[in-house]
């Protein structure tokens, strides 16, 4: 990516699932750790969580290894299906 890709990436706000407010604590131990390796405490928000990584994912056209969509799926399994909507960057 060129630098103003990587810049419009990490300031989106046009997608309300890209930024989203947690505490320090949280953003501590999550860090830069995909869902292979970090998953929210808060179970209640797993699911969510899981649907707006791969909302990202799908909308930058970002890659997913194996270990991550491993993960992704495992931890989908309790999840309703859900349809996601993605709107591409414009």
């Amino acid at each position: 990516w060129t630098p103003e890709k990587r810049q419009i990436y990490a300031n989106d706000q046009t997608d309300p699932r890209h930024l989203i407010s947690v505490t320090a604590a949280s953003n501590r131990s999550k860090s830069d750790q995909d869902p292979a390796d970090w998953i929210p405490t808060n179970k209640t928000y797993v699911c969510d969580y899981i649907n707006n990584w791969i909302s990202i994912k799908v909308r930058w056209n970002l890659s997913v290894d194996k270990k991550e969509k491993d993960a992704l799926l495992a931890n989908l399994k309790g999840c309703k299906t859900t349809k996601i909507i993605v709107e591409p960057v414009k």
